[in-house]
């Protein structure tokens, strides 16, 4: 029992670190100690640390961080690249020294040797294709051709011409170069990139022609972790069937066979002698959470044809969109009340009446994004596996 208090503390910390970074700004968690953790975490640490540095080493050893964080944080660069690839060698290393002795086993058969370095071996396809593909250019002399396929929407997306290019800015697909000037260092030839993002693991930009690898990646990582999951899970319990824990516990030690009573007893025997496996385990499930998650996220905005940053922008249109219609019916209210004053002759309207009449402050129009780029989800997705510059047909689309 005293292995198991470390574990259920372990959880519960673990649980309430997650908790709180991904929901502390909910409404719900505002004045509490989550809301508090979540600042900590996200702002406070980081703010602090700064304040230590400043004590320590002045001003010019906080310069020097900042320039650090700025390389790592803010500019392309290799760092997540490694990062990526060490972790996912290291994790193969420690399954591969701790479990491939268990293969073949009860449950395991050895075919499973080779589907794992399969696996492994097209994500690492997946990650230099989505690393080192061209995500789709856009020059001077193609620009006009891509401004046909995607015409502008005269909602979030305007005419203007770009400052640096000096070339029309074409809209979907094609992410500001204000969010991308180091483009502008990287290609000086007046070239920019048709991108909806960049992706720091893959130290490129996620455009027409590579979100299919993205995605691809994203959901195969997913699939990878779940597999190396299910497969660890499938060794221990051929090791309980092999050592007959089960028929031991109930034969020698008089516990009941019942699962009440028997998973203590399993739980303990498990992390005395195949913890490895279990913290392995945990590591594989909770990756494949958070790619379950992302890969989602993703997945909707390619289903709906939008990009990370169209969603900001959609954002910003849908609340200016809101105020406008409430200033309109505020207005229209005064204006009502005026009259309503100048009426002397009118009769006294009855008290219940108004009551129950509707305010002319209330607003029932409902504010709809017109998406101009989402032409269903079958045709999104064709878009996205089989790019429009890569079709013969992509300068013939109508700018409808």
């Amino acid at each position: 029992m005293a292995v198991q208090w470390p574990l259920v503390v372990h959880g519960v910390v673990t649980l309430l670190v997650v908790v709180s970074f991904l929901c502390g700004r909910w409404p719900i968690f505002r004045g509490t100690f989550v809301e508090k953790i979540h600042y900590l975490i996200t702002y406070g640490a980081y703010d602090y640390f700064l304040r230590f540095v400043v004590a320590v080493f002045g001003s010019r050893g906080r310069n020097c961080f900042v320039a650090v964080e700025n390389y790592c944080c803010e500019r392309p660069n290799p760092i997540l690249q490694i990062f990526y690839l060490v972790i996912l060698g290291v994790t193969y290393f420690i399954i591969g020294k701790s479990s491939f002795r268990y293969i073949p086993g009860f449950y395991v058969s050895e075919f499973h040797w080779y589907i794992g370095m399969l696996a492994v071996g097209v994500g690492v396809l997946l990650f230099l294709l989505t690393s080192f593909s061209d995500p789709g250019t856009v020059t001077a002399e193609n620009v006009s051709k891509y401004v046909s396929a995607y015409p502008y929407d005269d909602i979030i997306y305007m005419e203007k011409e770009c400052s640096t290019c000096k070339i029309l800015k074409s809209d979907y697909y094609l992410l500001d170069l204000s969010i991308v000037a180091y483009v502008i260092d990287v290609l000086p030839d007046s070239i920019t990139t048709a991108v909806g993002c960049l992706s720091g693991m893959q130290n490129n930009c996620i455009g027409e022609k590579n979100t299919r690898y993205f995605m691809a990646f994203l959901l195969w990582h997913f699939l990878i972790c779940l597999y190396g999951a299910f497969v660890l899970g499938l060794i221990l319990a051929g090791q309980l069937k092999e050592h007959k824990i089960i028929y031991v516990l109930t034969a020698y030690y008089g516990i009941d066979h019942s699962f009440s009573s028997l998973s203590p007893h399993v739980v303990q025997w498990l992390l005395g002698s195949y913890n490895t496996q279990i913290l392995l385990i945990m590591f594989l499930a909770i990756i494949s959470l958070l790619l379950a998650g992302f890969f989602g996220y993703h997945a909707h905005l390619c289903l709906t044809n939008t990009t990370t940053n169209e969603t900001f922008k959609w954002q910003d249109y849908v609340s200016w969109k809101r105020k406008l219609n409430e200033a309109k019916a505020s207005a229209a209210a005064l204006k009502a009340g005026i009259q309503t004053i100048n009426e002397e002759a009118k009769a006294p309207e009855s008290k219940w009446r108004a009551f129950f009449c509707r305010s002319p402050l209330q607003n029932d129009d409902v504010i709809v994004k017109n998406n101009l780029y989402d032409q269903g989800i079958i045709s999104n997705i064709c878009e996205i596996i089989f790019p429009l510059s890569e079709r013969k047909s992509l300068f013939h689309r109508k700018s409808t």
